[in-house]
């Protein structure tokens, strides 16, 4: 345990103090969803574990170290920029050239079978043939997603569009920054006229492979399959990752970059790594890409950088390469963060295993919000999570106990957060927070507490809601119930003819003490996935299982 901020860094491969360049003002970019479907709990799980991260930074519970040592105490401004991409991620996406189809390519066939097969979803208007338009439809929908689960940014991103910016609204930025590199050496042409190509130089770049721990010698080798024999030829190194392409053909594509090395090309589109340094860059740091192009070498840097696992090669050790190439600068990142993956019931998500879950999934079988937010974050982000249905039930009961503690004395009035020296609670969990976000440490110590306490006061309830502060989950959305003349359906259950006429029938079985066959009735609405509960008022509570 610390009292200070303590993270897992991957550049350095150890725990060490988040020592922010402004200790009152954190610069923060996430690497956010491809927008070629509904995002999965998969993807969420990197999402929320960013989210808290940046709930706890500012709050004022966490306290941070500055480049001398100190300590400076919370609460502080935390800009946290998430970007979508929408252009240049391919479906080959482990290899760092990125081969196979454009992802959006992709979703447009998807989405035309859909269309032919009358499977898309009721007053939905869009042309699979339009990426833009295929990317909005989804880009809505994981917003729509992520401000449900308590993303803060999904609803920032309301009031400063800037804060979730899409790829192809910044090719503009991506071509400047691809010339600064051709300009500086880092970058070369090559290629025959129709399929050219921009690489970066990876042998110009000392410390290529650092983030992951990947070798030039390995990658030389297609260690995982990394490395295609396709248009390895063109390459100064097999590494050479992908800048630019010449592609006349791509469903979308942009004049070449203002380059002398580009003159005479067709249209083509960026590489997927570039887009997050013009963003990021342009986004994050003061005078934006202007100011680090007019002034080359500037070092210029962030202080976090966020992904899940899977981000951290090629995408993360491409991205940090070519910003530091561009800066000058040696980390590009202060602090690189990383989640690691889900599963689901013990195994890999897998959509013929039943295994495979988009929030939305959950949300219609009457699953809230806050049960699924809890049920991705409440495992330490550098473990494997193990999301399961018994586990969302837990989840949604420990909620439920919050609520309560929350509304104990009219905490809901509470003026301003507390400090961990304000409630015994909030310096225990500041404790296991401060050592590397260990989130079930904190609600371990949540629970301790709450167990302790039967009587809760309105100064506890301050306390609940400083720490929901962090854990995002008492201020979302809930669902709401319907009622019948004999049914309570509960969020994620419809009334329908067939569930209210077993439950009349069933009512009248118990009536005349005809146990039997009450019982079959229960459990013929088991084998519907439902379960009863007999409520006040000789009505019954249906809910999924």
């Amino acid at each position: 345990m610390t009292d200070r901020l303590t993270l897992y860094n991957t550049q350095t491969k150890r725990a060490e103090p988040f020592a922010p360049a402004d200790p009152s003002r954190v610069t923060f970019y996430s690497c956010g969803p491809t927008v070629y479907d509904d995002a999965h709990i998969g993807n969420f799980r990197s999402f929320l574990a960013a989210d808290l991260l940046r709930r706890f930074i500012e709050s004022p519970l966490c306290t941070v170290t500055d480049d001398t040592g100190r300590a400076h105490a919370g609460p502080r401004t935390v800009q946290h920029v998430m970007n979508i991409t929408d252009v240049g991620h391919m479906t080959d996406d482990g290899a760092a050239d990125g081969g196979g189809e454009d992802k959006m390519a992709v979703a447009g066939q998807r989405l035309l079978e859909a269309k032919k097969a009358g499977t898309i979803p009721a007053g939905v208007e869009i042309d699979p043939d339009d990426p833009r338009q295929i990317a909005d439809y989804f880009a809505r929908r994981f917003i729509e997603d992520g401000k449900k689960l308590g993303l803060k940014v999904a609803t920032e991103q309301g009031r400063d569009a800037s804060l979730m910016p899409r790829a192809s609204d910044h090719v503009g930025g991506m071509r400047a920054v691809i010339s600064a590199l051709l300009d500086n050496g880092s970058a070369y042409a090559a290629g025959t006229p129709g399929s050219r190509a921009v690489y970066f130089s990876v042998r110009t770049f000392e410390s290529y492979g650092s983030l992951s721990g990947n070798t030039l010698e390995n990658i030389r080798g297609g260690a995982g399959g990394r490395v295609s024999t396709t248009n390895q030829s063109d390459k100064k190194h097999p590494a050479d990752f992908l800048l630019w392409k010449e592609d006349e053909s791509h469903l979308m594509k942009w004049p070449a970059p203002d380059h002398t090395d580009c003159t005479g090309w067709g249209m083509g589109y960026p590489g997927w790594h570039i887009e997050c340094t013009a963003m990021s860059l342009g986004r994050l740091i003061p005078g934006g890409l202007g100011r680090i192009l007019e002034k080359p070498g500037s070092g210029a840097e962030i202080d976090l950088h966020s992904g899940g696992e899977d981000n951290i090669f090629p995408h993360h050790e491409c991205e940090r390469a070519q910003s530091c190439a561009l800066t000058g600068g040696e980390r590009f990142a202060r602090h690189w963060f990383h989640a690691r993956f889900l599963r689901v019931e013990g195994q890999k998500m897998s959509k013929s295993a039943g295994t495979f879950h988009t929030p939305r999934d959950l949300f219609k079988l009457g699953h809230e919000p806050a049960a699924v937010r809890l049920e991705l974050i409440k495992t330490h982000y550098r473990a494997n999570a193990d999301f399961s249905m018994e586990g969302l039930k837990a989840s949604a009961k420990t909620v439920e106990r919050l609520r309560k503690f929350a509304a104990a004395g009219g905490g809901e009035n509470q003026s301003k957060p507390l400090g961990p020296a304000d409630h015994p609670v909030l310096a225990s969990v500041a404790s296991a927070l401060h050592d590397d976000l260990n989130i079930a440490g904190a609600i371990g110590e949540i629970n301790k507490w709450m167990n302790a306490t039967p009587d809760p006061s309105s100064h506890d309830a301050e306390a609940v809601r400083t720490l929901d502060a962090v854990l995002g989950l008492l201020d979302l959305e809930r669902g709401e119930s319907t009622s019948t003349a004999i049914g309570v359906f509960l969020p994620g259950v419809d009334p329908d003819d067939r569930i209210e006429g077993l439950l009349i029938e069933r009512a009248g079985a118990r009536k005349n003490k005809d146990f039997a066959r009450a019982d079959a009735i229960r459990d013929e609405l088991a084998q519907m996935g439902l379960t009863i509960k007999d409520a006040a008022g000789g009505k019954v509570e249906v809910g999924r299982a």
